[in-house]
Parts: structure tokens; sequence; C-alpha cells
């Protein structure tokens, strides 16, 4: 099978713990890491392409199998036929190891553990320092020591963080990511994360019912990112994205893709606010 940026089966692979993607973001090949292979998630994102989410955290983590598997589908991405029959051309370069599955990566318990394995990983394949290390997390848990440890470890590791902040109103934060969220709170984590690693906030836009994001929401989001260039001063950028992929969960047929000029629109007006923006259709 060969993957696609519409293919992110976290099966595609066969393996428990890791798995290869082509991203449309990263623009290449992605190796996930997904420390969540019970489907089980602290937040409950509308858009969330996981089959059968539930509420929870991982199961403990077995480093032996993941490190196992990772250096086999490593081996097989660096010295094996994987580019030439599995991935479509220009898209045949191993861009990133990115923490991301089926639920919140730090949530596991062994986090820092993993982070510090995968940096021996990168270590002995000659790929540290060739390629990113991306933590893709929705930030809830960084006010714990083991979370902000593991996440200090990956800035010496060529790493950076992808974190999530959809909407910038604790009702849309429960709208859209299941959770009771103060946004204040998390913003303040956002701030916590990125003076321990290089980070990009990240953001999910779409339309409900045809319908894209009201103005409140849109003026307190763009309210959020001035007082995060005022305050975050090593902030990376800000990363939108739509729906390349149908969501899994209950209400999907109320979703839709928002149109490329849409997201361009809001893209500049965050531009003119100092940020350098990525946008992913």
């Amino acid at each position: 099978m060969t993957l696609s940026v519409r293919n992110h089966d976290r099966d595609s692979a066969g393996l428990t713990y890791v798995y290869p993607v082509v991203s449309r973001r990263a623009g290449g090949v992605s190796v996930g890491i997904n420390l969540n292979p019970n489907n089980a998630c602290n937040w409950a994102c509308v858009y969330c392409q996981v089959p059968d989410l539930r509420r929870g955290g991982p199961p403990p983590i077995d480093l032996g199998r993941l490190e196992a598997e990772l250096r086999g589908l490593l081996d097989h991405i660096l010295h094996g036929d994987f580019m030439a029959t599995q991935v479509p051309e220009g898209a045949r370069r191993l861009n990133d190891l990115a923490l991301s599955g089926n639920g919140e990566p730090t949530s596991a318990a062994e986090f820092p553990q993993v982070v510090a394995l995968l940096g021996r990983v990168l270590a002995d394949t000659g790929l540290l320092g060739r390629i990113k290390l991306v933590l893709i997390s929705n930030g809830s848990l960084a006010h714990k020591s083991g979370v902000q440890a593991g996440i200090r470890q990956m800035a010496a590791l060529n790493g950076e963080v992808w974190f999530k902040f959809d909407r910038a109103t604790a009702s849309g934060m429960g709208r859209v990511n299941g959770t009771r969220c103060d946004p204040q709170a998390h913003f303040r984590r956002l701030k916590t994360v990125a003076t321990l690693c290089p980070t990009w906030l990240q953001t999910c836009l779409f339309a409900v019912d045809g319908q894209a994001p009201d103005d409140e929401e849109i003026q307190a989001y763009l309210a959020l990112l001035a007082r995060a260039r005022a305050e975050i001063p090593d902030l990376a950028g800000v990363l939108l994205y739509g729906l390349a992929r149908p969501s899994l969960q209950p209400g999907a047929e109320r979703l839709s893709a928002l149109p490329l000029a849409w997201l361009e629109n809001l893209a500049q007006r965050i531009r003119c606010l100092g940020f350098t923006v990525g946008v992913s259709p």
C-alpha cells in the first residue's frame, strides 16, 4: 500500500508503537510514535480521526518493544526499499520522528524515558541533528514536572513542540476539544513550553454546519496571538490546518473543510501580528 497524506493509519506497519505517514505539514515521511495504542485521550476533539476514541490515558509503555520497532522501521526506511515501494515521488525524504498518535502523548508516565530513548536511536542511526523530533500535543499536561523534563530534553535533540490551541474561549474549547479548559491557564502552559523547547502554536479550523468560526471566536484568537507576541517572543510561529481526513467522532457529518482562501485570509491577519504562519488546508 502506497502512503498518502490522507492515510494516517497507525496500523499500516503492523506495529504497536511506530507507524510511518506522509505528512502534509512536514512535507515528507514522518515516523509517528504512538504512546496511546488503546485509543484513549484526555481530550475529545470533534475533528479527531482516531476510531473508537475514549477518555483516559495509555497503558504502561513497553520501552524495549518501542525501541525494537523504531530501529526496525528506520532501518527499512534508510537501507531498504520502503521509500521506493511505499512513498510517492516527491515525498521520499525522512523529515522527522513525531510523538503523535491515538491520544495525548505526554499522558504516558514514561514520556521522559521515551524522549531519551528516541535520542539514543537518533544518535545511533546518524540522524541526530539531521531530522526533527516533534511533539504534537494538546499541551494540557505541560504543568507536570515529568512532562517538562521530557520537553526540556527535546530541545537538545533538534526538537520542537506543536502546541494545540484551537480556540481561545472556554466555550469554543469545550465545543471543539471536549474539555473544560481555562484559556488563560492554557496560555500559561504554552508560555512554559515555549521557554523549554522551540514551540509552534497549532490550530485546526473547519466549518460546522457550513459555517466558519464566528467573529467572536476569531477576535478572541487574534487577541490571544497578540498577547503571545508580546509575552512569548520566542514562539516560533503558527500552524493553521484544516480537515484533510474525515473525523471519526459523533457529529462528524456536521464538519467540513474551509476554503483555502478563508485560511489564507486569517493567516495574513496573523502575519500582520509579526508571526510566521504555515497553512495546510
